[in-house]
């Protein structure tokens, strides 16, 4: 993958910079002015020293392993929570408020900006070795964890989340359904599988960066900025062709609503009532893991298209390991961070134990990376998303309170399935609600 696919254009960072110059206010010296923050005093803590990471990658235990092996004085506890928005996050927000939160945790870089805005992130840039690990990364990741700023690192950069698709390639030709190439082949084989007794995928109602993915495809945006204020448009035609494909399923009875990495929907994959699921990179752990009798079944081949014959990705997540503020050691913390992200030996546990897709350019070139894979069949399926990184743009904006927005959605999303209102209503009251955040935070937003 080329480094140049992912760089994210010098609008969106100065977007990002001047919406946190807004809410930095008053004296507080972590916050700075113009956006900025200093750096936190970053020298190696005396005796040995004990760190908390709280994340939700399968496998990360192996990779903590290594490093606890290696550094007797540095021990590091992994603790493991519900997947970002589905609870992580909340958890740290109350922990950060409380005083306790982990000394590190896992944060995917559209929710970086929340945890930036409430100043709940070390400014770990004068820490040994981070301020010289940015060439190391594909160039847009490192610049999510700077926001733009020359002199501020609030995280070191972990994997990316290209999408495909995943789908039971048993099941498929044992019933002659063709595998879908195109949304309206994907709506057509929706109906084929629930007549043979099962469902295509689910639909859920939490995971709206899930959905997000899927508008970033078709070649939405839900923020912009002018460099002045932020546009918020969560109901353009993009995400409103979006919102209709996935009604009309529901409508039809063609996708169940079953909460995704729950123990119920790794039971249904399990058992073949649902055939395919459009996910992340990552997500070929969460199959492996949650499917396990199914070995050998899976194939991965590129997302749906809206017209046939194009080429277009979306990302779903992507994430970092930050400093929390609070954090008494972020020498030691910022160590175990940049090792985590960037040695050989760790990426490839989390690879093969979690199934990430680093975010360093070394790491893309990791020889797990080209092999191919015995639960899906022998298949090298890290080329699917390979391509699929290619084809995705990389020029999608987050905006400044994306777990509000999420949140916000994600009710509705919760009512829609419920018989209630639409997706497309859920959409619009979202972006009714995060107009309001941000005018309660003094974000300005456009007319």
């Amino acid at each position: 993958m080329k480094k140049s696919l992912w760089v994210r254009t010098g609008a969106t960072v100065l977007a990002g910079t001047m919406v946190l110059a807004a809410c930095s206010s008053g004296s507080d010296e972590s916050s700075g002015t113009e956006g900025g923050a200093e750096a936190s005093a970053c020298e190696p803590s005396e005796g040995p020293v004990e760190l908390e990471y709280t994340g939700w990658v399968p496998g990360m235990e192996d990779a903590i392993a290594l490093w606890n092996d290696a550094n007797p004085d540095i021990q590091v506890t992994y603790n493991t929570g519900p997947a970002g928005n589905a609870g992580t996050y909340q958890d740290f927000f109350n922990q950060l408020e409380a005083g306790n939160a982990p000394d590190l945790g896992q944060i995917e870089f559209d929710t970086l900006p929340n945890f930036r805005v409430q100043d709940g992130l070390t400014n770990i840039a004068d820490c040994e070795g981070v301020m010289d690990a940015g060439d190391e990364f594909v160039d847009w990741t490192w610049q999510q964890v700077t926001f733009g700023e020359d002199d501020a690192v609030y995280a070191i950069p972990q994997d990316t989340g290209p999408m495909a698709m995943f789908y039971r390639k048993d099941l498929f030709e044992k019933a002659g359904i063709d595998v879908p190439t195109t949304w309206d082949e994907y709506a057509q084989a929706a109906q084929q599988i629930r007549d043979e007794g099962a469902y295509i995928t689910h639909f859920p109602r939490t995971d709206v960066n899930w959905f997000a993915g899927l508008v970033w495809q078709a070649g939405g945006q839900w923020f912009a900025n002018d460099g002045d204020a932020w546009t918020v448009d969560l109901t353009g035609p993009e995400s409103t062709k979006v919102a209709d494909y996935w009604q009309g399923l529901m409508d039809d009875g063609l996708v169940k609503d079953t909460a995704g990495f729950s123990d119920e929907w790794n039971n249904e994959l399990n058992t073949g009532e649902l055939w395919t699921w459009v996910s992340a990179v990552w997500g070929s752990n969460s199959i492996s893991s949650g499917a396990p009798d199914t070995s050998g079944n899976w194939g991965v081949v590129q997302m749906p298209q809206w017209e046939d014959g194009a080429n277009a990705a979306g990302n779903w997540g992507g994430s970092s390991v930050a400093v929390l503020k609070g954090s008494e050691h972020p020498y030691e913390a910022a160590q175990f961070a940049l090792w985590l992200n960037t040695s050989e030996e760790s990426l490839t546990a989390l690879n093969k134990g979690g199934g990430l897709y680093p975010a360093t350019t070394a790491g893309l070139e990791l020889p797990a990376l080209k092999e191919g894979l015995d639960f899906y069949g022998g298949e090298a399926i890290f080329d699917v998303f390979a391509e699929a990184a290619a084809a995705t743009d990389p020029n999608f904006v987050w905006g400044p309170t994306m777990a509000q927005t999420y949140n916000d959605v994600a009710d509705g999303f919760g009512s829609a399935l419920g018989g209630q209102g639409t997706l497309l209503d859920a959409l619009g009251a979202g972006q009714e609600a995060t107009v309001s955040t941000l005018e309660s935070q003094s974000i300005p937003v456009a007319e």
